[in-house]
């Protein structure tokens, strides 16, 4: 006797829960980017969305600055290095609660919770970590600019509009000499972006 007949057969069922299971986690790996591990832009703007359910959702936008004259000194591999560390230092700060997604490039979106009214220290706080060396390689360091807004601050607003104004804000900190996180005025009227700044890549 074979000793294939001598296994009891699979059932159906199980052989169903581990195809799902494996589809379960093709499909995660597909909604994140493969270099920072973090929530790619579709997958974040799914789970922000039902955060800013929650009355104390803050949303930030962070841009690393420079990041074209990193690659330049240093190679492009030191830029993914860099990258990979800006993206594990704002999950960390973002904490538990809250997501973060990497929008493409050296953009970043986070939507954090903020509890208990300290969101101002919380980024200038990390704004200083997010400043530090990399581990790894001493040389690789830049700033990073933040803005940010709180969903209360623009109420009606949908993500969509609250990513634009924390944008906006964090261009102005990148603009004001990175200053430290900017916060996007209650109730600001944005403009129309198109002509107002130069191209964002490589901007710096």
């Amino acid at each position: 006797m074979a000793p294939s007949a001598l296994l009891p057969a699979i059932p159906p069922v199980l052989g169903w829960a581990v195809h799902a299971r494996w589809l379960h986690g093709r499909l995660t790996t597909a909604r994140r980017d493969p270099l920072t591990g973090l929530w790619t832009r579709d997958a974040f703007t799914q789970r922000a969305r039902r955060l800013l359910r929650d009355p104390r959702a803050v949303v930030v936008l962070a841009d690393v600055d420079h990041f074209k004259q990193i690659n330049d000194a240093h190679g492009h591999a030191a830029g993914d290095v860099l990258l990979a560390t800006v993206a594990a230092r704002l999950a960390h700060g973002t904490g538990p609660g809250g997501i973060v997604g990497r929008l493409g490039g050296d953009e970043f979106a986070a939507v954090v919770i903020d509890r208990d009214g300290t969101m101002p220290d919380r980024l200038h706080t990390l704004a200083r970590v997010l400043a530090r060396p990399v581990d790894t390689a001493p040389d690789v360091h830049t700033t990073v600019s933040l803005g940010w807004v709180r969903a209360v601050d623009q109420p009606g607003e949908d993500l969509s509009t609250l990513l634009r104004r924390a944008d906006e804000a964090m261009y102005a900190a990148k603009r004001s000499g990175r200053s430290g996180p900017r916060r996007a005025r209650i109730g600001w009227l944005l403009e129309s972006v198109a002509g107002r700044r130069p191209g964002r890549r490589g901007a710096g």
